[in-house]
């Protein structure tokens, strides 16, 4: 059967949209349990959790038959994308504040956006380049390379751009993987491939070993022991189970279902929610240049969806493709 590029553009921004709310959920859980948890450990919880709501999905579309694949090793390399990312992007999150760190992440659009060019052969105007070029100015306000000191190291400041990219390489590859996938294997590999890493870094580095005598906040949580949960904190590990079952699934769907350089201007909504969440549970707020940086962000991708509406709508006087006017 030939691969055919699906075109539901309205149920895309539906699922991205419902997405992004898990994604900030999922951050914020990932932070509370960073003081006393090695990344790993919630890795290996969050996925073993999130991989039965996915087989939950699976069986709702279809049964195991939608796990079966011509291209193993293009859905290897987006699992390894994926957690790349997560690593990158929770390293800097535990150091940094929780709107700082997301608001640095925020490239990641702009970035999928400019691949789906050569990558995916999708059509994106100059007025659209032109807003990502924008946006992509409002992320390097934010990282405030004016100052000669910063509240974290340049390094930290790096990472969730780092994870951006690894992050939209992985997205266009959803897309194009989407066209013979069912969204629900792929959060299933996805999630396959969270366990397997996370399994191997318990047993090369779970007593904590590579952790002693680290400075390094972010590589501490990285590589610190793995500790049993206290009784309290079981329910915030189910609960980033469940936010990694729905973000697996719902991402995935929503890449399938409409073009990238349509579906990432939506993921800026995790702008204003991470702002929120920071400041209701950590007293966090930002700082004049994260908020210059977020208008210009989210005005970017307000006007890159309207100008896709735009173009979507039939010129006046031009004959549908129904025949009707």
């Amino acid at each position: 059967m030939t691969p055919t590029k699906l075109n539901r553009p309205a149920l895309g921004i539906l699922f991205i949209c419902f997405g992004i709310v898990a994604i900030s959920v999922n951050d914020l859980l990932i932070k509370v349990l960073s003081g006393g948890y090695p990344l790993h450990q919630m890795i290996f919880v969050r996925s073993a959790i999130g991989l039965v709501f996915s087989f939950g999905f699976v069986f709702a579309e279809g049964g195991l038959g939608v796990l079966k694949t011509s291209t193993p090793g293009l859905h290897l390399l987006r699992g390894l994308l994926v957690v790349l990312s997560n690593m990158t992007y929770f390293c800097a999150l535990a150091v940094l504040p929780l709107g700082q760190a997301t608001a640095l992440f925020f490239v990641a659009p702009l970035l999928i956006t400019l691949l789906s060019i050569p990558v995916l052969g999708e059509k994106v105007g100059p007025l659209r380049i032109g807003a990502v070029i924008v946006g992509f100015a409002g992320v390097v306000v934010m990282q405030e390379p004016w100052k000669a000191e910063v509240s974290a190291s340049r390094f930290v400041l790096l990472l969730p751009v780092i994870a951006a990219a690894f992050y939209a390489l992985m997205q266009v590859l959803t897309r194009r993987l989407g066209m013979t996938t069912r969204a629900s294997a792929l959060a299933v590999y996805v999630q396959g491939t969270f366990l397997i890493v996370s399994t191997l870094f318990f047993l090369i580095a779970g007593d904590g070993r590579f952790a002693e005598g680290v400075q390094n906040e972010s590589l501490i949580f990285l590589l610190r022991a793995w500790v049993w949960p206290a009784p309290g904190d079981w329910v915030v590990f189910l609960g980033l189970g469940l936010c990694s079952g729905v973000v697996g699934y719902c991402l995935a769907a929503a890449y399938r279902m409409a073009d990238a350089a349509t579906i990432a201007p939506f993921e800026y909504i995790g702008l204003p929610l991470a702002i929120f969440w920071g400041w209701m549970v950590f007293g966090e707020w930002p700082v004049p240049a994260t908020w210059a940086g977020c208008l210009l962000i989210i005005g970017a991708g307000v006007f890159v969806f309207l100008r896709e509406q735009a173009k979507a709508r039939p010129a006046p006087g031009r004959r549908s493709r129904w025949g009707r006017r």
